[in-house]
């Protein structure tokens, strides 16, 4: 092989490298989730009364979903945690999604899980203005997750139910494995942590993720 061919391979193999870099450290935006609550609408009439509707106080970054101006109680054996977020539309069963310090307040076990998945979660009770309920189970850390649609995740290479880490930058930054690939025709890609893993790493929702996927 001659030099100009010698050259012109390895300038091909630089490129092809770069593009797999970029390809592995493409940056998805990052979702910073409080406490919350979502509700059945037999829990939102038990609570703000019959025949009430939630109102939309903003969109959140998942298309359809949004945070409502209603707010409730969760009560545990030990303690109370007030002006809890609700968050629209109102599902099939209320869950509650926690961080681990508030079950030390509360006085509660909650495991970890995605949202939706309910078994095995234990109950709480929720007071409102008009009533109160006691659901049955429900109670729940979040599990970190990355929502995207199914090109972002062929662009990514990751399938639905996948655990991936993910890393941040910044001075305190560092990264997080064990996070949770959500697939959805109608996702909006962003990758969701709860307030105390976003100040353990001094993130805002300015700061941006980069997947790495677990080999």
């Amino acid at each position: 092989m001659g030099n100009y061919e010698q050259v012109l391979s390895l300038l091909m193999e630089v490129v092809s490298g770069a593009g797999k870099a970029e390809k592995e450290t493409r940056s998805i935006p990052l979702g910073i989730s409080n406490r919350h609550v979502h509700l059945s609408q037999a829990d939102v009439e038990t609570l703000f009364g019959a025949g009430y509707t939630l109102s939309k106080m903003r969109d959140l970054s998942q298309p359809g979903q949004y945070a409502c101006n209603e707010t409730v109680t969760v009560c545990g054996p030990k303690g109370a945690i007030e002006k809890v977020r609700v968050l629209g539309p109102v599902r099939r069963q209320s869950q509650v999604e926690i961080m681990r310090g508030d079950c030390f307040k509360l006085g509660v076990k909650a495991p970890v899980r995605l949202s939706g998945e309910l078994e095995g979660t234990p109950g709480i009770t929720l007071v409102g203005p008009k009533g109160s309920v006691y659901i049955t189970s429900g109670l729940m850390v979040a599990q970190r997750h990355i929502h995207m649609t199914p090109d972002d995740a062929l662009y990514f290479g990751v399938t639905n139910g996948e655990m991936v880490s993910i890393q941040f930058d910044g001075l305190r930054g560092g990264g997080y494995n064990q996070v949770a690939i959500r697939v959805s025709s109608d996702a909006a890609l962003d990758c969701h942590i709860d307030v105390e893993e976003a100040n353990a790493m001094d993130l805002t929702s300015a700061s941006v993720v980069t997947i790495i996927k677990n080999r």
